[in-house]
C-alpha cells in the first residue's frame, strides 16, 4: 500500500532524513520508534504532503505523491493525526468534524459523522461544546475522528498516547485496533514503544534520520539493543 524508497528530507543545512525505506501492507500496523528528533514525525509530515521530499520517493498503491498537494494526499486516501492533535480549539466539536470532512461530498456527512460518533460516543454529547474545553483525551479523540471523516485507508498516527493518563491511553490505543479491525491501515509513531509493539506486526527504528533496525514487533521486542534503548529493559525482562 505505502513505499518509502531512500526518503531524504532537508530543513535548511540539516538532513531530518536520509535514505528511509519502509513499507506498510494493506490492512496492517506498523510502527515508527526512535528517540526524540530521529525523524518519526518527519516522515510522517513527508508522506501527508506537509513536508517535500529533497529525494528518493514516496509511493501510495503505485501513485507517486511527490507532486500532489496536501489536500489531495488526503482525497487520495491517506489522513494524517499529527503529534499535539492540532484541533481548532474555537470551534466545537462538530466544526473540526465538518473541516475534516472538506473533501467529502455534502450528501455523505451526515453517515460520517454518525460514524464518528459511534466511534466516540463522547463527541456527540460534547458536539456543541468548543474544542478547546475538551480533556486531553477527548481532544485526542476528536483528532482521530477529524481524521476519519475521510474515510482514510491508511491512517498516520503520531504520538496518540501523549500527555494522556494510562487508562485514556489502553481506550486510544484500543480505538486504534477497532480502526484497524475496519481495514484501515495504520503507521503508528508511538513514545511509549512497549504499547506501539504490542499493537503493531512490525516496526523500524529511526536514529538521526536513517532506519537502524526493521522486523516484526516480537523480534525487535527481544532485540537486546531495542529493549536497553526504547524499552528500558534488560535481554532478560519479558514484556507484559
Amino acid at each position: 500500500m505505502l513505499e518509502l524508497e531512500n526518503l531524504t528530507v532537508v530543513y535548511g543545512r540539516r538532513r531530518a532524513l536520509e535514505g528511509v525505506a519502509l513499507t506498510v501492507g494493506p490492512g496492517e500496523i506498523v510502527t515508527l520508534l526512535g528517540a526524540n528528533g530521529s525523524g518519526k514525525s518527519t516522515t510522517l509530515r513527508a508522506i501527508s504532503g506537509l513536508v517535500r521530499a529533497a529525494g528518493g520517493a514516496i509511493r501510495y498503491e503505485g501513485r507517486d505523491l511527490a507532486r500532489l498537494t496536501a489536500d489531495a494526499i488526503v482525497a487520495a486516501g491517506i489522513g494524517h493525526v499529527p503529534e499535539g492533535r492540532e484541533i481548532f480549539t474555537d470551534f466545537t466539536v462538530l466544526e473540526n468534524l465538518q473541516v475534516g470532512a472538506h473533501t467529502v461530498p455534502a450528501r455523505d456527512v451526515p453517515a460520517r459523522l454518525e460514524a464518528a460518533y459511534d466511534l466516540f460516543p463522547v463527541l456527540r454529547e460534547r458536539r456543541r461544546q468548543r474544542a478547546g474545553t475538551l480533556s486531553g483525551g477527548e481532544q485526542q479523540m476528536l483528532a482521530i475522528a477529524r481524521a476519519l471523516m475521510t474515510r482514510p485507508r491508511l491512517l498516520l498516527l503520531d504520538e496518540p498516547s501523549l500527555g494522556l493518563a494510562p487508562r485514556l491511553m489502553r481506550e486510544i490505543l484500543g480505538v486504534i485496533r477497532r480502526i484497524n479491525g475496519d481495514g484501515v491501515a495504520v503507521l503508528l509513531v508511538e513514545q511509549n514503544a512497549r504499547a506501539a509493539l504490542t499493537l503493531a506486526a512490525r516496526g523500524y527504528v529511526l536514529e538521526t534520520g536513517r532506519v537502524v533496525a526493521a522486523g516484526r514487533s516480537a523480534d525487535l521486542a527481544v532485540d537486546p539493543r531495542i529493549r536497553a534503548a526504547y524499552l528500558g529493559l534488560s535481554s532478560d525482562r519479558v514484556i507484559p
